[in-house]
């Protein structure tokens, strides 16, 4: 079970940057893409629920709140395969 938690986790963290790297790509139109002000929805989804955490602060710290939201999830996930490989599962 540990190495499901730790599996997933990995899984998690690599499409955490590759919707980063969405985010920047899209925002700054680099790479010859049009500037899109959608491309963070990825980032978005990962971070739900927390990211509703972000309305809590300033309007010009809440895009950097949600995306960094994600790691609250991937917290989470280290967290419980942790504790499998403590319970020895």
């Amino acid at each position: 079970m540990a190495r499901a938690f730790k599996t997933l986790a990995l899984l998690f963290a690599a499409t955490y940057l590759f919707a980063l790297a969405i985010l920047v790509i899209g925002t700054l139109g680099l790479f010859g893409q049009e500037k899109d002000p959608l491309s963070g929805i990825f980032v978005v989804m990962l971070g739900a629920p927390w990211n509703r955490l972000a309305d809590l602060f300033p309007p010009n710290v809440m895009p950097l709140v949600a995306a960094l939201t994600p790691l609250v999830n991937l917290g989470i996930l280290v967290s419980l395969a942790r504790w499998a490989k403590r319970r020895g599962r």
